[in-house]
């Protein structure tokens, strides 16, 4: 079975909250399809599952500010 995304509890241990979480993944999704390059190799072309693989193997830093993801 190919797994299409990691899973959740993993994600969860590189935040502090889903809220955070679904921020962090939009914010590279958008990254992504403006032409930033992938940092993982996955399967997927999607932009979001793709954002997802790389929070949840540590590829990308993940800045808590006051104003929010950064």
């Amino acid at each position: 079975m190919i797994m299409n995304q990691p899973p959740v509890d993993v994600l969860r241990e590189k935040v502090d909250s889903r809220y955070a979480l679904v921020v962090a993944a939009a914010k590279r999704a958008r990254q992504l399809l403006d032409g930033a390059p992938k940092l993982v190799d996955v399967e997927s072309d999607k932009p979001v599952t793709i954002a997802l693989w790389e929070i949840g193997e540590d590829k990308l830093q993940l800045e808590r500010t006051k104003t929010g993801i950064k």
